[in-house]
């Protein structure tokens, strides 16, 4: 991505940092967006039924963790994505770090 050349970028994937596999089976919001999940209004399952969305937030507080050690302003995320995406839906990730004030470019 040219966006990032000659920066110092650190690749992570909530979702694995919550726990999940890779690969694993695909997952959708339920019940509304990340800002819901975090909430406790909302949650995260995947298209076999399991409810995943403990994994989710944990995924999405790992990345602030992750975020803040590192002192980065801007997260560059996957559209999409029920963790990172701001289109269609905000993700449960994309949610946790629009809360603390860091900026996102969906790409």
């Amino acid at each position: 991505m040219r966006k990032l050349a000659g920066r110092l970028w650190i690749p992570v994937c909530p979702e694995q940092l919550g726990g999940l596999p890779t690969p694993r089976t695909a997952a959708d919001l339920s019940g509304g967006d990340g800002h819901d999940v975090l909430a406790g209004r909302a949650s995260v399952i995947t298209r076999d039924g399991l409810d995943v969305t403990r994994n989710f937030i944990l995924g999405a507080e790992e990345c602030l963790a992750v975020i803040k050690a590192q002192h980065i302003g801007t997260a560059y995320l996957k559209g999409g994505s029920p963790s990172c995406g701001l289109t269609p839906k905000t993700g449960v990730a994309a949610a946790l770090l629009l809360q603390h004030g860091i900026r996102i470019i969906e790409s």
